[in-house]
């Protein structure tokens, strides 16, 4: 092809030449020849691209066309189910539901109703009447002395410095028109955050951004004096999360200004990678004296943990711990494997951390044998856009349910897929001057509101059709799923079912009794088994018998 180029260019010239003799206008060509023969001459000079080198000038359409490869499939061949991680269906109900436009469906489903993994909640022929407003969750124990009234769904962990302030300030202010939580993420507490007024959860990552000292140690004076803001209603420890599990929290350094670099007390213009464990406890009892800590220090307000379910001998750990120490957590928000919002490393996001409705089942199983369920409110955060989602979440244990990338949509975020690049074309994940300007917040924080407000409508629309009055009568058994084409099976029967205290009692049963008979309130780490696991059970489906 470099020889075609060299043959193409020097008959162009050529013509020009002739031509210029009876026109000489034509010479005006040369503006668009000279450009591109030097371009091509660049490709064929240059050793880091071999398509270029060998196709000189036309090479570069390939990376055009890469380049624009995510909006041609959105925009042109994904259907309006089968985008990822969010199709189509999903982002245009966010859109309209935050809009308060038309939000139906016409001409029935485009679901396959009959392929495996196809799930439903059967309605009642004695329905009643939606329960509105949706009832609030009082989260806290006896030891609170600030309980929280938290709404069904709330603002899950972004943190300023992956979201612009615009968009921060949006999501705020929407919270406190629609009268629910946002929680900081891990970035700490903004002046974005705190301008609107609305509800703040704040989130303690492993980096202690907003309570650290200039060693990056936890700062007990610096988070005393954030956590008795009355803005702040809960804190959050964050053990993990599902983009990254087991990994520290990523804010590349083109979105470190220097104003982020002053709330976090990092150097701006560089990657803020955190420590992936906390150094302020190393075991599951040292954790809870943690969480006892943080609970004085902001004065009774509810303390929580959030983590994405990893090896679950750990997690039946800390459940020991809290049995032996008597002190326990007032949530726990499960997160899923599957991702979120944070930049993340590709194994991480696929292929590490357990799924999040397979994790809620296993903590929910979890609490509840050990009698603690009812200390420990449950919240879940995976993917959660419409009121089935939520009522989804609720059969299977959860109390309450947090969502981030739906809320997004709902600032205009449009699955550009450039979150971690800081080119966000909608102004919502980035800190160009340039782009967050076209984020209006009023309009936003209105949409972030109507968004919550419609979807909590339709979770509790969904409920009354099912012949129920309220989200606590929900249960495993009323979400079904098709498991081939001609077996379906409920929650209750795909995830093991647990009765209260059976760990106390010494009976575990199938799919909990490894992990609860290896566990030990101090260590975490999995059980040295080189064993082969044992079989799944007859009837349980969600984990074999094993770490």
């Amino acid at each position: 092809m470099r020889g075609i180029f060299y043959s193409t260019s020097f008959l162009a010239f050529i013509a020009v030449g002739v031509l210029s003799l009876l026109w000489t206008p034509i010479l005006w060509l040369l503006l668009l020849l000279v450009p591109l023969f030097l371009l091509g001459m660049a490709d064929c000079l240059q050793a880091k691209h071999a398509v270029n080198k060998n196709f000189p000038v036309v090479g570069h359409f390939r990376y055009l066309f890469e380049a624009i490869r995510p909006e041609i499939n959105q925009y042109f061949i994904e259907s309006n189910t089968d985008g990822m991680p969010f199709n189509r269906e999903f982002r245009s109900l966010i859109y309209q539901r935050a809009k308060a436009s038309l939000s139906t469906l016409p001409f029935g489903t485009q679901r396959h109703v009959y392929e495996p993994g196809y799930e439903w909640l059967n309605h009642s022929m004695h329905p009643k009447q939606a329960q509105h407003p949706a009832p609030r969750i009082r989260i806290g124990g006896p030891d609170c002395v600030q309980p929280y009234e938290a709404s069904i769904l709330n603002i899950s962990a972004m943190s300023f410095g992956s979201l612009s302030k615009n968009a921060i300030l949006a999501l705020n202010a929407g919270a406190k028109l629609g009268g629910f939580a946002h929680n900081t993420g891990e970035g700490s507490i903004s002046p974005y955050h705190a301008e609107p007024g609305g509800d703040l959860i704040w989130q303690i990552g492993t980096g202690y951004f907003g309570c650290r000292d200039k060693d990056g140690n936890f700062d007990a004076r610096a988070f005393q004096e954030r956590a008795v803001s009355p803005q702040v209603k809960m804190i959050e420890i964050k053990l993990s999360q599902g983009a990254k599990p087991g990994h520290g929290g990523i804010l590349p350094g083109a979105k470190v200004t220097e104003e982020i670099a002053k709330i976090r007390l990092v150097p701006a213009g560089q990657d803020v990678i955190s420590p992936p464990s906390h150094n302020e406890f190393s075991t599951p009892a040292e954790l809870l004296l943690f969480v006892r800590k943080l609970r004085v220090l902001s004065d009774g307000k509810p303390i929580g943990i959030k983590l994405c379910l990893g090896s679950r001998t750990e997690f039946m750990s800390l459940c020991k711990g809290m049995l032996e120490a008597k002190i326990h957590p007032d949530y726990i928000v499960v997160d899923g494997g599957e991702g979120g919002t944070g930049a993340a490393p590709l194994e991480f996001s696929n292929s590490l951390g357990t799924p999040a409705l397979d994790a809620l089942a296993f903590v929910q199983g979890a609490l509840v044998g050990c009698g603690l369920r009812d200390k420990i409110k449950i919240g879940f955060s995976g993917k959660i856009v419409t009121g089935f989602h939520m009522a989804r979440a609720l059969a299977l244990g959860a109390d309450f349910c947090n969502s981030a990338r739906a809320f997004m949509f709902s600032l205009g975020c449009i699955q550009a897929l450039r979150c971690n690049t800081n080119h966000c074309p909608v102004g919502v994940a980035t800190q160009d001057p340039g782009l967050t300007g076209g984020l209006v917040v009023e309009d936003k924080a209105q949409r972030v509101s109507q968004f919550h407000e419609r979807t909590v409508e339709a979770m509790l629309d969904l409920i009354g059709a099912a012949g129920l009055e309220s989200p606590d009568d929900l249960r495993p058994w009323h979400i079904y799923r098709r498991i081939t084409r001609v077996e379906v099976q409920h929650y209750g029967q795909i995830y093991p079912q647990v009765d209260t205290g059976v760990f106390l009692e010494g009976t575990p049963p199938p799919g909990y009794h490894f992990t609860w008979v290896h566990a030990s309130s101090e260590k975490f780490g999995h059980f040295q088994n080189h064993a082969s696991p044992s079989p799944l059970t007859e009837g349980t489906h969600a984990w074999p018998d094993s770490e």
